[in-house]
């Protein structure tokens, strides 16, 4: 089986986990802070916070960031639900916006007539591994005076200008779990410039509690704290990311170069300035392709490539989305890619046999006009 992903562990996490288990410190200490120090300086940023999961990191920004129940942010319905339901956690409305053909991110032409006196910040998604449009959608930030949480979560080492994810905002949230990018098993990381959001998000991970005076709690808070365990993973894997990205980038060019040229199949292209860290190589399979995108699943899976769909349905078709009021034909763009996208592996573990294997299954279902696996 061709997996959709590996996550890659080596001898060096090893060795870094044992160290951590004989020092006798392994809840977040010394470790978790050296990996602050330096994913802060990889991103180019004055601070970093470490969490437990990706989830918590955007919890934890937008309650540093001062939103507060009945306020309004803006996010795209195309994403994991980690992205939306921080919003509802703290109270918020969540106010959805159409995204982009070309990138799968929020669409900049549609995200001005959203904003109200309500709106207090935009989450756009950095979605498998390319930056949004920032210089469209920052100025509509500065115009409203909105904050800017990015979700790079999908994007750890990506650039756009030269500019490396997690600074086009206010603040940036990553996640480490097990697929990413690079890993801590679970974890999650905001990078920021802001001290006040630094000082909001460190309160918020801990309890209420701030971390200069012990046992006040300042306010509500949650235990969001990483390990020293993951720390060391982290560093260990923060060492290697830029050759991971390089492979994936590699992989995709393979791909791209195999599957160019097949009718009704459209691939991933980085938009102008950026540079794609491919957490995902996602195509689109039109109607002139012949096949649905389910076929072409079953028929990849049948060969024992093990493809994914991410995402088959929009957030806001889901029931909780539902409830307060979303409904099917509230955004177009998102709800047709959601029936087209599929994600071939991409990840660096990948040997180039089984990148030009994929190639040569793809083009036999061609060949095979699309008769196998449809239902």
């Amino acid at each position: 089986m061709v997996n959709i992903s590996e996550p890659q562990i080596g001898k060096s996490e090893i060795r870094a986990v044992t160290k951590v288990l004989m020092s006798g410190v392994i809840a977040q200490g010394p470790k978790t802070l050296e990996f602050e120090n330096n994913f802060a300086k990889y991103c180019g940023s004055k601070y970093a916070v470490a969490f437990s999961n990706g989830t918590a990191a955007i919890h934890s920004a937008l309650f540093a960031m001062g939103i507060k129940p009945g306020d309004e942010v803006i996010t795209t319905p195309f994403t994991f639900v980690a992205t939306a339901n921080p919003i509802l956690m703290l109270g918020a409305k969540v106010v959805f916006c159409d995204i982009s053909e070309d990138d799968y991110c929020i669409d900049p032409a549609k995200l001005e007539c959203l904003v109200t006196n309500k709106t207090k910040a935009i989450i756009p998604v950095d979605l498998y591994g390319q930056i949004y449009d920032y210089g469209e959608i920052g100025k509509i930030a500065e115009k409203y005076k909105l904050k800017i949480l990015e979700d790079a979560c999908q994007a750890v080492g990506a650039e756009q200008n030269g500019v490396r994810a997690g600074k086009f905002g206010n603040a940036g949230a990553f996640s480490f779990y097990a697929t990413k990018n690079m890993t801590t098993g679970e974890g999650g990381m905001v990078v920021t410039d802001d001290d006040s959001i630094m000082e909001g998000c460190k309160m918020y991970r801990h309890h209420g509690q701030s971390e200069k005076v012990r046992y006040e709690y300042l306010t509500l808070g949650y235990n969001y704290r990483i390990t020293d365990i993951q720390s060391a993973i982290g560093l260990e894997q923060l060492k290697k990311i830029d050759s991971y990205n390089r492979i994936r980038r590699r992989n995709a060019e393979i791909l791209t170069k195999g599957l160019n040229g097949i009718k009704g199949l459209y691939l991933p292209l980085p938009s102008k300035g950026n540079t794609h860290v491919y957490h995902q190589y996602t195509v689109r399979v039109g109607s002139a392709f012949g096949v649905t995108r389910d076929g072409v699943l079953a028929y990849l899976r049948d060969k024992g490539i093990n493809a994914g769909v991410y995402y088959p349905k929009p957030l806001h078709l889901h029931k909780h989305f539902v409830n307060i009021g979303f409904k099917n034909g509230d955004f177009p763009v998102a709800e047709a890619l959601a029936k087209e996208v599929i994600s071939l592996p991409v990840h660096p573990a990948l040997k180039i046999g089984e990148l030009k294997y994929i190639i040569s299954v793809i083009h036999d279902l061609v060949k095979e006009g699309g008769k196998l696996h449809e239902k």
